[in-house]
């Protein structure tokens, strides 16, 4: 009986290590992996004391293997019991008020005062597709790296010395690759300008060996596994810091009950090159950090925010005040940090945005803009119709400031996944959208949007007035418009529709003084809207 309990202990021992080596579940108690991970290992005891026991089965003798058996068995049915126990009592019907306040949203956020005006040079235009192609187009030029490593999908946003880049490493191709270049590591990173699209491959003087695609102890998960074996690990995110410096961010959770309502507690800092890491609290991360929260996770607690505000049964019945989160979301760089964008709208009505959040990566800080307007989904289809002979499709919008007002941006691609046109879309209307040829630049293809529809802003708040006398006025043809070129005695550029005044602009000539009337926030064109003749 003895040696066959101590048998039974080793097989269970061995197969728990061969387990926690090839699954790699935390220990800890809040994690449903670890409870399985328990259940397995009491379930491989039972099965090989079971099969000890097998040679009593002709006897009457009383087997204390089989009973022991039968007691685990029944401890494993015990702990599901508990979970789905535990997790009953911890779900959004008994404490809807905890759910709601995952996340703190402060709900009076004034959007052209906390987003600045924006700046076209500082815009990530490239998606993640986009900056895929043009990664993968670098590591194409150079043969002898094609061989032998393989460009991670990661691409990583982020704000790298107030430049927006995507960053993504490279990998080991294969088992046999690995082998042949382990003793040197990964020797580079690839960077892709989400502004102008400039591609560079970055060398490192020694390379990285700690990697997701790396094997055994040098495997980028193993690794952390077992050197915090309690922590909980979110996805990694591959950043680098100031001076270019790679690192892994590795975000800690915990749960309440076990595996729901996941929050972050903190980060490991990795160097992939040395393997030393760090661990930090959630308010000591520093601050050339991006990424700590997954999108996914504030996708989450928002529309628990959304749900259950005015209690669990109000999120089935009555559904006051009930809004969710739109299919989708985007990232915009303010203040040195990476925002999270995506839209709200009530679960009522899903073809329009009662306002949008932006949401701090690196601390969770989220706004609401009580904005109402069209759904993501309903700007990009009225940007698409623009051009629909074309079959361009759009990217997910970005939000941007245009003039004090929110504005989508999008950029309109073809089935290769090039950039062809850009569509703006204003917030609050979606029929008033235009869309421009990317040839002719960002810049130009807003002035484009706001002489379209220059005449539907006036609101008078931002409406600048100047006396001017022309020196110079040409007239140009785009997309069926008449657009004119003025430029007056100072130097100064301006741009105006012939929708603004039909029965003014064509009799204009050089000398003559007249009144504009403009939105400010360009440098070297602005943009006309009004004109008045001189008295």
């Amino acid at each position: 009986m003895k040696k066959n309990i101590i048998l039974s202990t080793i097989i269970t021992l061995v197969v728990a290590f061969l387990y926690f080596y090839l699954f790699l579940p935390p220990i800890n108690v809040t994690s449903l992996q670890f409870w399985f991970y328990i259940a397995f290992l009491l379930f491989v005891f039972a099965v090989s004391s079971g099969l000890q026991s097998a040679r009593f089965i002709f006897t009457r003798k009383v087997n204390r293997l089989e009973k022991l058996s039968g007691v685990l068995l029944g401890i494993i049915g015990l702990i599901f019991v508990l979970v789905v126990v535990i997790n009953f009592v911890m779900s959004p019907l008994f404490q809807s008020s905890s759910y709601a306040k995952r996340i703190t949203i402060k709900e009076d956020g004034n959007f052209s005062e906390d987003v600045k005006p924006v700046d076209f040079t500082k815009l990530p235009l490239l998606d993640k597709d986009s900056s895929q192609k043009l990664g993968d187009r670098v590591m194409g030029q150079m043969p002898e790296l094609v061989s032998q490593f393989l460009v991670s999908d990661l691409y990583t946003q982020i704000n790298y010395n107030d430049e927006i880049i995507r960053v993504t490493p490279l990998e080991y191709n294969g088992i046999f690759k690995y082998f042949s270049n382990r003793k040197n590591g990964i020797t580079g990173y690839i960077t892709v300008d989400s502004v102008n699209g400039e591609s560079n491959l970055v060398k490192l003087e020694k390379g990285m060996k700690y990697m997701p695609s790396a094997l055994f102890f040098e495997n980028l998960n193993r690794y952390l596994r077992f050197h915090y074996p309690t922590e909980i690990f979110d996805e990694a995110y591959f950043e680098i810091d100031n001076e270019g410096k790679p690192y892994w961010i590795v975000p800690t959770i915990q749960y309440k009950g076990i595996g729901i309502r996941k929050e972050v507690k903190g980060a490991i800092i990795l160097d992939p090159v040395t393997g030393k890491s760090q661990q930090y609290a959630i308010d000591e991360i520093p601050t050339w950090v991006d990424h700590v929260y997954a999108a996914d996770l504030i996708i989450d607690q928002v529309d628990d925010w959304g749900k259950y505000k005015n209690g669990f049964f109000n999120s089935i019945f009555g559904q006051k005040d009930v809004v969710a989160t739109t299919q989708g979301y985007n990232y915009t760089v303010m203040n040195d940090d990476v925002y999270l964008y995506t839209g709200i709208t009530s679960v009522a009505n899903d073809e329009a945005n009662v306002g949008f959040i932006l949401t701090n990566l690196r601390t969770k800080e989220t706004t609401f803009y009580s904005i109402p307007g069209a759904e993501e989904y309903s700007a990009m289809a009225s940007a698409e119709g623009q051009v629909q002979q074309m079959k361009y499709t759009s990217t997910f919008p970005l939000l941007i400031n245009l003039n004090g007002r929110p504005t989508y941006l999008m950029s309109l691609k073809d089935n290769a996944g090039l950039v062809k046109m850009y569509g703006f879309v204003d917030v609050e209307d979606y029929q008033k959208v235009s869309v421009s040829d990317s040839s002719i630049g960002i810049d130009q293809a807003a002035e484009q949007y706001l002489s379209k529809i220059g005449m539907d802003l006036q609101d008078g708040a931002d409406l600048l007035w100047k006396t001017i006398q022309i020196q110079s006025i040409k007239q140009a043809m785009i997309d069926g418009t008449s657009y004119y070129y003025i430029t007056d005695t100072t130097g100064q550029r301006y741009q105006s529709s012939i929708k603004v005044s039909p029965q003014m602009l064509p009799f204009l000539e050089s000398g003559m003084s007249i009144q504009v009337g403009y939105y400010a926030g360009h440098v070297t064109e602005l943009n006309v809207i009004e004109i008045e003749q001189m008295k």
